[in-house]
């Protein structure tokens, strides 16, 4: 069993920065493949980013790439995601996940993720 937490979202001007967290409760976080997706008014949730369980196999969506970083510390339980160049389309819940079977490469294709935070609220706004 896993429990994810976000924290860090909030409202930024057009062009800041806000990274994201998700502490993870569970003694086998290190075994789970993470990735962050998104949900905006009226719309589906996306992928935004994904990490596999060591870190070594990364993968973005093409509209954040460039813009965002995931990264995650084991040690820490905890995800990241670092988000620059934010943009007002960029407004959004945001969401992690944690997946065991499917792996990192997966969790663009959707049915991703075994287990989900309760999301934390970005604002893009001037």
């Amino acid at each position: 069993q896993v429990q994810l937490v976000e924290s860090g979202g909030g409202l930024v001007q057009p062009g800041g920065s806000l990274r994201l967290s998700c502490a993870a409760s569970g003694r086998t976080f290190g075994t789970y493949a993470m990735g962050w997706f998104r949900q905006a008014p009226g719309k589906e949730r996306e992928f935004v980013a994904a990490i596999s369980w060591s870190g070594g196999n990364i993968y973005y969506a093409d509209f954040v790439k460039g813009r965002f970083t995931i990264s995650r510390d084991n040690a820490k339980k905890t995800v990241y995601l670092q988000m620059n160049s934010l943009k007002p389309e960029d407004t959004a819940v945001y969401y992690c996940a944690a997946d065991w079977a499917r792996g990192s490469a997966a969790a663009s294709r959707g049915s991703w993720g075994d287990y989900w935070g309760q999301g934390t609220q970005v604002t893009v706004s001037s």
